[in-house]
């Protein structure tokens, strides 16, 4: 029997739909729904376990999957499945789990999995903007107990009209690439890049998601309704006592508050935190501890936290001693690592970045392998968080999702000024050492000043900062925070990174913690991140002004030539024989790609140093050389015959052609060697294709005055010896062989 199917319809008002169904796949999941644009669908299922972890957070996976057989490709590698997450899906991942989580009960610790996954693919659709719509959708038909519906769209903007959900095509043609994500009432998450535009153009790209998102949040609650709503789910709350609570909170409240207006450093004030801690746990007995053990770890940290908000809202003070738009104390180097391409450091208050770059050919491009899109960066960025940056010890197992995240962010703050014209592959790796607070954004100006240090000609160097906002809703008091730590992070209401040139924002990724940011809120926000942008601009062109000039010594220089099409064959030689040896004749790297439009070969150069990359140059010159009719050329004898020379074009190195012994002199010569020998150089004139030979002739003797007396021999005649009677030869067609001859047996062994 065929289930029955409950469907909802987004108008996305261009001609475009998605649809929401239900019903007919995965029914045993707690929720399942397939959303569909065009030829794309996703499937989403959600499950939650009814019995709750012993933890103290909420363990929800987010996992986003492109299957291969969606756009009707096989996996690539030599095992032909579906294995770890590329980086785009981690991205995915992490966009949808920002919008989530923060809609669970802050009590809710059951397992609970969150599973997207691409089943068709279409070209003209985006399927991660569609996923934090899947999710959601998903939640709203379970029973878990979830605060309201959202969704994820993408904002595009094509010659000033915003788009939402834009073909990949379109964005190329967009000066905004953004994610937001919000409730019909909120927004909660933005992520993107942007071509340097203002702080308002931003805002009204936001308000316009905003619009379009409410319509996608209305669409769910009327499935939900049509499908019928489940009763939310009880689960065992956690444990709670108030007067042990106000207990503690009279306990630590001052003695917090009292270090938090110290304006000590990180490891100060944590040590500092960690003894009022243990006095207040020591005031309790041991079977109180045993009892109360967890709840007076929890009611001290919203104690703590109570206080070191209040510090801020009420005297504009920091834990570190700053004021609300104050930066940290900036120090910046360039050139550090002396066998590095490019190398610097920045260091901001208490996090430090260390940046690399490489320089390489197309060959050492990233390659992006997936169902929705094959490609190359030839600008990339990799970001790496040690344990030590936070004086912490545990085992590294691979690439984090944070680290996939933060690494992203800077690329995307930064590729936009990487010249279209740059011939290089380039790769930027950032090492953070200490972290206290926004070592992404360290990333993007330690990234920006080793990129100008390694010869890159970015058009505008690029600075971020983290800001943050400390807001009491009874009161209506805020402040927003300017480049904020660690501890402002987890105790704030928005974790909101911003990076830009001078003349505008090139990327953004914000957190929003509260209901309801109004968009005056957030535009006082960017706009003092404009203010402590720009301060930290000035300390990155202070180190290092405008990019250097060329590349360092050791660093390798890159040289690219078009030839045409017809003379790729020839560069590459037989088996790759001809481009392997000059390679290793010139210490270069050699790379040869077609261009798709003109179907030109695209020869990349690089080398250290110029001697092997002029003697490719000239190897490619001379694969180039076309000697013009009736010119003049210089050549060299480079091989001796019976009956000629072989010489080559000293212009064009290994372009060589035959000067038949008849045309060295003017007088008849027997042998080549009584006229030119070995290593000879001498001009010869072209007279191209010879009509009888079908080969290139030269003449030496052409440029040579005539003897005085000369009188040139008479043509050949080629009927000599009654050739025309055809003497001596055999009349006899192959259709005239003798009837009664054998034909030849085979020898047998």
């Amino acid at each position: 029997m065929i289930p029955k199917v409950f469907r909802e319809v987004i108008d996305l008002g261009d001609g475009r739909e998605i649809s929401i169904e239900t019903g007919k796949l995965a029914k045993q999941a707690h929720g399942s729904v397939v959303v569909q644009s065009g030829k794309c669908m996703l499937l989403c299922t959600v499950v939650s376990n009814y019995k709750q972890a012993d933890v103290d957070f909420l363990p929800l996976t987010v996992d986003y999957r492109e299957k291969f057989a969606a756009a009707g490709r096989y996996p690539g590698g030599f095992f032909k499945r579906e294995a770890r997450p590329s980086d785009g899906e981690v991205l995915t991942m992490r966009l949808v789990d920002r919008v989530l989580r923060p809609l669970f009960p802050k009590d809710y610790h059951s397992e609970t999995q969150v599973m997207i996954q691409l089943m068709s693919h279409d070209d003209d659709v985006m399927p991660d903007a569609m996923a934090g719509l899947a999710a959601s959708a998903a939640i709203q038909l379970s029973d878990f107990p979830f605060e309201c519906p959202i969704s994820e769209a993408r904002v595009g903007r094509i010659n000033g009209e915003f788009v939402i959900n834009p073909t990949r095509a379109q964005l190329l043609e967009s000066d905004i690439d953004m994610m937001i994500g919000a409730s019909a009432d909120s927004v909660m998450m933005v992520e993107g890049e942007m071509d340097e535009i203002s702080e308002e153009e931003m805002t009204e790209a936001i308000k316009f998601a905003h619009e379009a998102i409410k319509v996608q949040c209305a669409a769910q609650v009327r499935l939900a309704e049509a499908f019928g709503k489940k009763e939310v789910r009880e689960y065992e709350p956690e444990r709670t006592d108030e007067d042990l609570a106000k207990k503690i909170h009279d306990m630590a409240y001052d003695k917090v508050y009292a270090v938090a207006k110290a304006g000590s450093s990180k490891h100060e004030r944590g040590a500092a935190f960690a003894e009022i801690k243990e006095e207040i746990k020591a005031s309790f007995s041991e079977e109180e501890i045993e009892d109360f053990g967890g709840l007076i770890s929890k009611y001290y940290s919203k104690a703590e936290k109570a206080a070191v908000r209040d510090l801020t809202l009420n005297e504009g003070l920091r834990l570190d001693g700053r004021k609300t738009d104050e930066i940290r104390p900036i120090w910046c180097e360039v050139d550090y690592l002396p066998s590095t391409h490019g190398s610097s450091i920045f260091t901001r208050g208490e996090t430090q970045a260390l940046a690399t770059v490489t320089l390489g050919t197309s060959r050492e491009a990233n390659q992006i392998d997936m169902p929705s899109f094959e490609g190359e960066e030839r600008f990339y960025l990799h970001y790496n968080f040690p344990p030590f940056s936070t004086g912490e010890a545990r085992p590294i197992r691979g690439t984090s999702r944070r680290e996939v995240g933060h690494g992203n962010l800077a690329q995307r703050a930064l590729k936009g000024m990487v010249p279209e014209d740059c011939p290089y592959t380039v790769r930027v790796v950032s090492e953070v050492l200490e972290s206290n607070g926004s070592s992404s954004m360290a990333t993007v100006c330690s990234g920006t000043m080793a990129l100008m240090d390694a010869g890159v000609q970015l058009k505008k160097p690029v600075s971020g900062i983290a800001m943050g906002l400390i807001s009491d809703a009874d009161s209506g008091k805020y402040a927003v925070l300017s480049d904020i730590l660690g501890d402002e992070d987890h105790l704030g209401d928005m974790d909101f990174k911003v990076t830009g040139t001078a003349d505008g924002i090139t990327a953004c990724q914000m957190d929003i913690k509260v209901k309801g940011l109004s968009y005056e809120i957030l535009v006082n926000a960017l706009k003092q991140a404009r203010d402590g942008r720009l301060h930290i601009l000035e300390k990155l062109t202070d180190t290092i002004a405008v990019p250097n000039a060329d590349v360092k010594d050791h660093a390798p220089t890159m040289v690219t030539r078009r030839i045409p099409n017809e003379f790729i064959g020839a560069l590459i030689g037989p088996g790759g024989k001809v481009i392997q040896e000059l390679q290793k004749e010139t210490d270069t790297t050699i790379v040869i790609n077609e261009d798709p439009v003109t179907e030109e070969g695209i020869v990349e150069v690089l080398g250290v140093g110029k001697k092997g990359i002029d003697a490719v140059m000239a190897k490619i010159d001379a694969l180039l050389f076309k000697p013009e009719v009736g010119s003049v050329y210089e050549v060299k004898v480079i091989k001796m015959l019976d009956f000629g020379a072989v010489v080559e074009y000293t212009e064009a190195p290994g372009n060589e052609v035959l000067l038949h012994v008849s045309e060295l002199a003017w007088e008849r010569t027997e042998n080549v060697s009584d006229v030119v020998n070995m290593g000879d150089v001498f001009d010869v004139k072209y007279f191209g294709i010879d009509s009888r030979t079908r080969k290139e002739k030269v003449s030496r003797k052409a440029i040579l005055p005539k003897p005085e007396g000369y009188v040139a021999r008479p043509p050949r005649d080629n009927n000599r010896g009654g050739r025309d009677n055809n003497k001596g030869r055999d009349n006899r067609g192959r259709d005239n062989r003798r009837d009664d001859r054998k034909p030849r047996e085979d020898k047998k062994d």
